[in-house]
C-alpha cells in the first residue's frame, strides 16, 4: 500500500530481514516527487478525502518510472518486489524485470487461475505468466483449499491467503462477506502438503495476509501453517511509514 512502503521503507524493512512490496500502480509511478501527493492525501479532511484520492489517481503512470522505482530499492543492497493487478501484469511485469525485479506479486481481491477482464475476453493465464516472467511470482488472495491447490499448480511461488480480515479490507463491509484467518490458513495449508506429495517437493509457500495487529497473531498464523506474514496497519503507524 502506497500508505506503507516507499522506497525508503523498502530499504529499511529489507536490512532488517523483511520483504516490502511496492504498488506499482500506486503514485511512486505517477509522480516524480511524491511528496506533494502524500501531503495532500494526510492533510485533507474526511469529507474530501475520496475527491482527493480520485484526483491524485487519475494522473496516468509514467513508465519510465517503474525501472527507476525498481532500480532504486535494488541500490540499497535489498530485494525489490512489486505488486501489479492482473489486468496489468503483463505489460507492466516485464519493464520491471529488466531493471532488476526479484518478486512480482499478482494481487486482487479473490483470485483464480484465469483473470477475465469485464468483456470476458482471458486477460491475464498465471500458468503461462509464471513460464514466461521468469521471476517468482505471489498470488492473492484467496481462502479455499480447491483455489490454492488449483493457484499451486500453476507454478507459483506463494499464496496470498485472507479475504475479509485487514483493517483496509471492505469486502467484509459491503458485501459481508470474509473467512476467518484461521480456517483460511490451516484450508490452504492442507492445499500445500496436498502439492507437496503430489510433487514429492517443495509446495509454494503460504503467507498470511491481512489481520496481523499483535505479536500474537503472527504466531497464531504460523501455527496454523502459515510461512511468512503480511503486516499492514502495524507499519503503517510507524514513523518512517511514508503516509
Amino acid at each position: 500500500m502506497d500508505g506503507v512502503v516507499d522506497v525508503k521503507v523498502a530499504g529499511i524493512f529489507g536490512k532488517l530481514g523483511g520483504l516490502a512490496v511496492l504498488n506499482l500502480q500506486g503514485i511512486h509511478t505517477r509522480y516524480e516527487n511524491t511528496e506533494d501527493a502524500y501531503n495532500e492525501i494526510t492533510s485533507c479532511d474526511k469529507e474530501s478525502f475520496v475527491t482527493v484520492m480520485q484526483k491524485i489517481y487519475s494522473k496516468p503512470m509514467n513508465e519510465a518510472l517503474i525501472g527507476k522505482r525498481v532500480e532504486e530499492i535494488k541500490a540499497q543492497g535489498v530485494a525489490a518486489a512489486v505488486s501489479i493487478t492482473p489486468n496489468m501484469a503483463e505489460k507492466y511485469g516485464p519493464i520491471a524485470k529488466e531493471a532488476g525485479l526479484d518478486i512480482v506479486f499478482v494481487q486482487s481481491t479473490v483470485t483464480g487461475i484465469e483473470h477475465r477482464s469485464q468483456s470476458g475476453d482471458p486477460s491475464l493465464n498465471l500458468e503461462k505468466y509464471c513460464k514466461s516472467i521468469g521471476l517468482p511470482v505471489v498470488v492473492g488472495n484467496c481462502v479455499a483449499y480447491r483455489t490454492a491447490l488449483e493457484l499451486m499448480e500453476t507454478g507459483v511461488a506463494g499464496i496470498l491467503v485472507g479475504v475479509g480480515p485487514g483493517a483496509a479490507c471492505t469486502s467484509r463491509g459491503v458485501l459481508g462477506i470474509g473467512v476467518p484467518m484461521a480456517t483460511a490458513i490451516a484450508d490452504c495449508f492442507a492445499a500445500a502438503q496436498t502439492y507437496a506429495d503430489r510433487i514429492k517437493g517443495q509446495a509454494p509457500l503460504i503467507i498470511a495476509d491481512g489481520g496481523m495487529v499483535t505479536s500474537g497473531d503472527i504466531c497464531k498464523a504460523i501455527a496454523c501453517g502459515a510461512d511468512a506474514v503480511m503486516i499492514g496497519s502495524p507499519l503503517a503507524r510507524a514513523k518512517e511509514a511514508p503516509g
